[in-house]
Parts: structure tokens; C-alpha cells; sequence
């Protein structure tokens, strides 16, 4: 409770000197550190000297990138007797970072867990509060500098990952530091879950804009209350009012009934949905409608999809699955289920950057043409 008052009272560029300062006092803390994960997913970095003159440290083989990836705290043994506590910094699934605390004796240390680990959840939830009000925090995001068409992109997004008892949802974007046009965006009330996996056209800033315009214009119509086939509709009118056909987008658009796993989708271009279940990795096709903007006044249907407790769906832009192996094979003709299969233990958060690893190395050594999207949908169901 003391770390929660001195976070809330805290100036929103302070919030790790609030927790370290209850830390040491409270806790005999000999050092603090917050550290939060890079666009990329490869490296945790230090918030505590900007603009990063300190050293990150790795996500893949580390004890900090340990405690990241399991999402449970992690004790590291340090000369002297004294310990290193690592804990998950998250927001309802969504993994920020981690909070490295210095304790002086491990037995101490391992009896203090269970409060450490709130204080972190308390300290996650802060930081996404304060992140209205300072840059400090997505500052320290960024290992590289962001092109401006990549700012837009991952301010338009509502999170990389998100946690509720009915679903996991995980997702990632890259070249992280370079896309311009492909997208995802969710939201959830107490009884559904609406879901946009985006592909957009073009490169840059333009794709960027055309993206902006037609999410923008989803959210606009989602929020009045309409039907996702009314959504898309009125997303075409808006893109095509803009750009008179020059430019689309196309999207795949799903509205999940939380009790039933009844869904309303909409398939407006180019995205793709794969479906693990019972050990089967399947490709899910629907009636192919025309993507956003083509043509003035599109009319589109909604078709029924259902969801079964225990499926996995990943959803993948064209960036993912035409990306062709040195050899000529496509990744989706192929690779990209024996990705999914590979990856089928991993929680969702952590499979599209996984499938997204395993996309390089298909690739080979040339660089990406495309930005990539991939999705990971659990669903438990109630």
C-alpha cells in the first residue's frame, strides 16, 4: 500500500525513484532498476539513464529476459549471500518489462515474492498511465530511432498483448523499427471481443496515413454501436471519399460472442487466419470480399465463424506468408504451420515473435521487402 500511494502521488517522469525510494526504505533494497522491452521484443532496456548510456539487456538469455519471458518472478544467486529479484512488469497480459530489485539475503528475498510481484503490477499499471504525460518511457523503448511512419504505426496500436479469462491475445510487427502499413487493433466489453488484422498498402508515411484513416474510421463506427458489417462499410466510404480508389486496405475483421465463441467476420482482403486445433494446423477460408476504399459504396455481408475452447488462431499479413525461402518456397506453403506446431507450447504472447524468428530465417540473409504482422488468438472460452 505505501508503494501504491508513493506510485500514485508520484510526477509521471519519477515513478521509478517513487519505487525505488519505498523499496529501499521498506524492503533494505541496495539497487532498483526498471527495465522495458524494446519495439523489436529482443532486448529489455535500462529506464534510469537516458538517453541510454546504460548497457540493455538481452530477452533470450538473461535472467531478467527469464522472468520476461515466463512472466514469473525469477531469484538470481549474486556473490555474498545477497540475491537479484526479476519480476514481471505487465498490464492485464500486456508485458511491458521487468523490475530488478537488490536484496540483500535470498531467504528474505523469496518470502517477499508475492508482495514484490504486486508492486511491479501496481508500477506497470502506472507507467501506462503516465506514458499520456511524459515520453520517458517510450523512449526508453527504442534500441534504434523510429522512422516516422513506425511512430504512427505503434501509436495507433492498443497493446502488443492483452488477458482476460476467456482469451490470451499476443501480436507483433516488423521490421519494428521500419513499418509503415500493416496493423492490428482490439477491444473487449464484458460480452464480446472485436478483433482488426490489417494489411495495409503501400510504403511510408502514405501507407502509414491510409492506415491511420481506415482504423480510425473502424474505431469511429465500432464505438457508435454499429455491426462490423456496417463497420466495414462505412470504413470504405471514409477511405474511398479520401483517396477516390487510389489507395485501399485490406483488413479482417471478427466480433466474438465471449460466452458462445460465435463470431460475425468480415473478410476485406488479403489477411490470412490459420487454425491450430486438436494438433491440426488448418488454413480458415471465408468468401473473399473487396478491401476497403476500392469502390465507391461497397456493400458487405458478415459470415459465422465459431471458436472452440482449446483453439489456436494466428492471424498473418502478406508479409508473412509470400515471403519466399531462397529456394522459391513461399513460407505459407509450408513453414509457416510447422511454425505454429513448433510453437504450440508457447504462450500467446510469445508465439508471434517466435513465428516471426522463424520468418528469417526462411528468408535467409536479404532483407524483409514487406512489413509483417502475425496474431495469436487462444481462446479459452467460458
Amino acid at each position: 500500500m505505501t508503494a501504491e500511494r508513493a506510485l500514485r502521488t508520484a510526477a509521471p517522469h519519477e515513478l521509478l525513484d517513487a519505487v525505488r525510494h519505498v523499496l529501499v526504505q521498506e524492503y533494505a533494497a541496495q539497487a532498483v532498476e526498471l527495465y522495458l522491452a524494446d519495439y523489436g521484443l529482443t532486448v529489455l532496456q535500462p529506464v534510469s539513464v537516458l538517453p541510454l548510456t546504460a548497457a540493455p539487456v538481452s530477452v533470450h538469455n538473461s535472467p531478467a529476459g527469464r522472468a520476461f519471458g515466463s512472466q514469473e518472478p525469477f531469484v538470481e544467486d549474486v556473490d555474498g549471500g545477497a540475491v537479484h529479484v526479476h519480476l514481471p512488469v505487465t498490464v492485464r497480459g500486456d508485458r511491458l518489462g521487468v523490475l530488478t530489485v537488490a536484496l540483500p539475503d535470498e531467504e528474505g528475498a523469496r518470502d517477499l515474492l508475492g508482495e514484490l510481484a504486486d508492486i511491479a503490477e501496481v508500477l506497470a499499471h502506472e507507467v501506462v498511465v503516465a506514458e499520456r504525460d511524459t515520453d520517458l518511457y517510450l523512449q526508453a523503448r527504442r534500441k534504434d530511432r523510429l522512422t516516422l511512419a513506425a511512430e504512427m504505426q505503434w501509436q495507433l496500436l492498443p497493446g502488443r498483448a492483452c488477458s482476460r479469462p476467456e482469451y490470451e491475445l499476443g501480436a507483433q510487427l516488423e521490421p519494428a523499427y521500419a513499418i509503415y502499413g500493416d496493423n492490428f487493433d482490439w477491444s473487449a466489453t464484458g460480452d464480446r471481443l472485436t478483433l482488426y488484422v490489417t494489411n495495409g498498402m503501400g510504403e511510408g508515411i502514405e501507407a502509414s496515413l491510409l492506415t491511420n484513416l481506415a482504423i480510425n474510421a473502424l474505431r469511429n463506427a465500432r464505438r457508435a454501436g454499429i455491426a462490423i458489417d456496417d463497420q466495414a462499410a462505412l470504413a470504405d466510404q471514409a477511405v474511398y471519399a479520401h483517396y477516390q480508389g487510389r489507395c485501399y486496405l485490406s483488413v479482417l475483421m471478427l466480433d466474438f460472442e465471449l460466452a458462445t465463441g460465435r463470431a460475425k467476420l468480415v473478410d476485406a482482403g488479403s489477411p490470412q487466419l490459420l487454425r491450430l486445433r486438436d494438433g491440426v494446423v488448418e488454413r480458415v477460408t471465408f468468401e473473399a470480399q473487396l478491401p476497403l476504399g476500392m469502390f465507391e459504396e461497397t456493400d458487405y455481408t458478415a459470415q459465422d465463424f465459431q471458436v472452440e475452447p482449446g483453439d489456436r488462431l494466428v492471424f498473418v499479413s502478406d508479409g508473412v506468408y509470400e515471403v519466399a525461402s531462397p529456394g522459391g518456397e513461399a513460407y505459407g506453403d509450408a513453414a509457416l504451420a510447422r511454425a505454429i506446431m513448433s510453437t504450440r507450447l508457447l504462450p500467446a504472447a510469445e508465439v508471434p515473435r517466435a513465428i516471426l524468428r522463424e520468418l528469417t530465417g526462411h528468408r535467409g540473409q536479404s532483407l524483409p521487402k514487406d512489413d509483417a504482422l502475425v496474431l495469436c488468438l487462444d481462446w479459452r472460452g467460458r
